[in-house]
């Protein structure tokens, strides 16, 4: 009996123990496996930072092997100089194709020249009499088609031009922080002598597109009307000043190109002038 009992004791009490080691042994496996994960992750970590000083280190070599950029020299006055001669060249050779075109004047809204202010009473007067309005869109075309015949006289004005600009005037207009500034400049040594050469063919022109036979109608019907003040405008004086206006706008369009857009420069010379704007 004494036997039995005591065997009963002995299995309850490992009965009790079991769980116990359960427990003890899974609180053992969590510490090693939270263990074996932090010492990965700080591997991890060191490796990280290892390849970071590794590569830190490449770049920093690189940099040491790389000379270092020679210094541009400044600019010269010889180099300005043909460097904004150059810029005109092409602004001008450009300005002077486009204008010289079918429509260059006429379909271009930077340049098309307009029926003259001081006919508009007599356009809108006219307007309203039968035949008389297409007769008066017909003259306006006529203006720009004589100021398209007249245009390509300027490319020779303008290139003579370009040789009498001195060194310090080149280098002045290279730097400037103008886009149009040698235009400008050509513009003002060459405006009346581009008046004077293209006032001529000007003429000449507005009487073989028909513009002085429509301006003729206009005006005869317009002064009869009474109390009305006879038109008198000079339209080869106005054609002309309209048709050099066109071209130094174009031209300043072109310069502002090679000033603002490295694309622009084609040429070495015009990239080594131009490059430090």
């Amino acid at each position: 009996m004494a036997t039995r009992f005591a065997t009963l004791l002995l299995t309850a009490g490992l009965l009790a123990a079991v769980p116990a080691a359960r427990a003890q042994t899974a609180k053992t496996t969590a510490a090693k496996t939270a263990a074996a994960k932090k010492a990965a992750a700080t591997k991890a970590a060191a490796a990280k930072a290892a390849a970071a000083k590794a590569a830190a280190a490449k770049i920093a070599a690189a940099k040491a092997a790389t000379p270092a950029p020679a210094p541009v020299a400044p600019l010269t006055e010889a180099e300005a100089s043909a460097g904004i001669k150059d810029a005109l060249t092409k602004g001008v050779t450009k300005a002077v194709e486009f204008a010289s075109e079918k429509d260059g004047f006429n379909t271009n809204d930077d340049i098309h020249i307009p029926f003259p202010e001081d006919m508009l009473l007599m356009k809108s007067t006219l307007g309203r009499l039968p035949g008389m309005s297409t007769v008066m869109s017909t003259f306006e075309t006529q203006l720009n088609r004589a100021a398209e015949a007249a245009a390509p006289k300027a490319k020779d004005i303008f290139l003579t031009a370009l040789t009498n600009i001195s060194l310090t005037d080149a280098l002045s207009l290279v730097t400037s922080g103008s886009t149009d500034a040698a235009t400008q400049f050509l513009r003002k040594s060459t405006e009346a002598q581009l008046v004077a050469a293209f006032k001529p063919d000007i003429t000449a022109a507005i009487s073989q597109v028909g513009a002085e036979a429509a301006y003729t109608k206009m005006t005869t019907q317009y002064n009869r009307i009474p109390l009305m003040t006879p038109v008198q405008t000079d339209l080869s004086a106005y054609t002309t000043q309209k048709a050099v206006d066109g071209i130094f706008i174009l031209m300043a369009q072109e310069e502002a190109k090679i000033r603002r857009n490295p694309a622009a420069r084609t040429t070495d010379l015009l990239k080594r002038v131009f490059a430090t704007k």
